[in-house]
């Protein structure tokens, strides 16, 4: 069994968290919680397509240019050569589920 309990845990960007829950090849699923007034830099994966699941919180992400606002249990895909944002604008933390394949690790471009 996994879970942010016992998975490989990381800080990133500004004091967000990602816990790697499956981490191999050909998939990537990473738990990540972003404090309130948090963001990602701007950026898009080559190869891998996205999936991304809010468990908690307002999430907002902005793909290719249009931001799409999703609220717990509504997810979004990103394909690649998309580029994408999560921004978290509201005054809560959010939690939220990323799915990628294959695997991001050397297949993200920074656009900012």
């Amino acid at each position: 069994m996994i879970s942010k309990h016992n998975a490989d845990h990381y800080i990133w960007g500004d004091r967000c968290d990602g816990w790697r829950l499956v981490n191999t090849k050909d998939q990537s699923i990473i738990h990540e919680k972003m404090p309130a007034g948090t963001s990602e830099a701007r950026h898009m994966h080559e190869k891998a397509k996205q999936f991304f699941f809010v468990l908690s919180g307002q999430m907002a992400i902005e793909v290719d240019g249009n931001v799409h606002i999703l609220n717990a249990q509504e997810g979004i895909e990103v394909l690649p050569f998309t580029p994408h944002q999560v921004l978290n604008q509201s005054g809560q933390a959010i939690e939220f589920l990323v799915i990628s394949q294959p695997n991001t690790i050397g297949d993200r471009i920074n656009l900012d």
